[in-house]
């Protein structure tokens, strides 16, 4: 069942897919991490030959977009949530409030396969860091996962508190006050690091209905 509901999300995602216009990848650039993300996949087909894919995403974007390359070749863009269809699988890429949070490459068997960050990106660096020292990139995990969680805890209730204030709110189901209570500066800090965590566990495409429920909420 939960086999057939996503394929059923998959095939949805796959009728976005737009051709391309055959225009070639600019090489990324250090000040592209700023602009935009690159990911990288190396696919075998069944005569063992490899194919290179690239998928680009553009930052501050109005409509969040994919850009899909072959060879260095544009083929294929799509709104997202996104399924690119290529040698014996898809690569779905999904985005939250700070950008791609999911992306990978799925087999027809349902298997999945790591896309990799361009080495040169904002991603690439954090993964490297990663690899390198991974005691330090752990902690800087388990910090982020500790001050979103505390950043929602804080701003729940006053959050809970400004929408009890709606008059058809209050009239129907009651108002209710918040216990915590802080000024607009302190909000600003607790929001600031919420971003500052949010933006860590986008770089490591790490995403919880939970955990990055405040930020999401806040960047929405």
């Amino acid at each position: 069942m939960i086999r057939f509901i996503r394929q059923r999300k998959r095939r949805s995602k796959m009728k976005k897919v737009k051709e391309g216009d055959g225009h070639t990848l600019k090489e990324y650039r250090f000040w592209n991490i700023f602009t935009r993300s690159l990911f990288h996949i190396e696919i075998t087909n069944s005569k063992n030959e490899k194919t290179n894919y690239a998928i680009s995403c553009k930052y501050f974007a109005e409509e969040p977009m994919a850009d899909l390359y072959h060879d260095g070749r544009h083929i294929a863009y799509s709104k997202l949530p996104a399924a690119f269809p290529v040698e014996n699988g898809v690569i779905e890429i999904d985005s939250g409030g700070y950008g791609i949070n999911r992306i990978h490459y799925a087999t027809e068997d349902d298997r999945t396969y790591s896309v990799y960050p361009d080495k040169r990106s904002i991603r690439g660096w954090r993964m490297w860091l990663h690899k390198r020292f991974p005691q330090i990139s752990g902690l800087i995990g388990i910090l982020a996962i500790i001050v979103l969680l505390i950043s929602l805890a804080l701003s729940l209730p006053q959050l809970i508190e400004m929408i009890t204030e709606i008059p058809w709110v209050s009239e129907n189901i009651g108002t209710f006050e918040s216990p915590i209570v802080f000024s607009w500066q302190s909000n600003t800090w607790i929001f600031a690091a919420g971003v500052l965590a949010g933006l860590e566990r986008t770089l490591m495409l790490r995403n919880h209905w939970l955990i990055d429920m405040e930020t999401s909420y806040w960047d929405s």
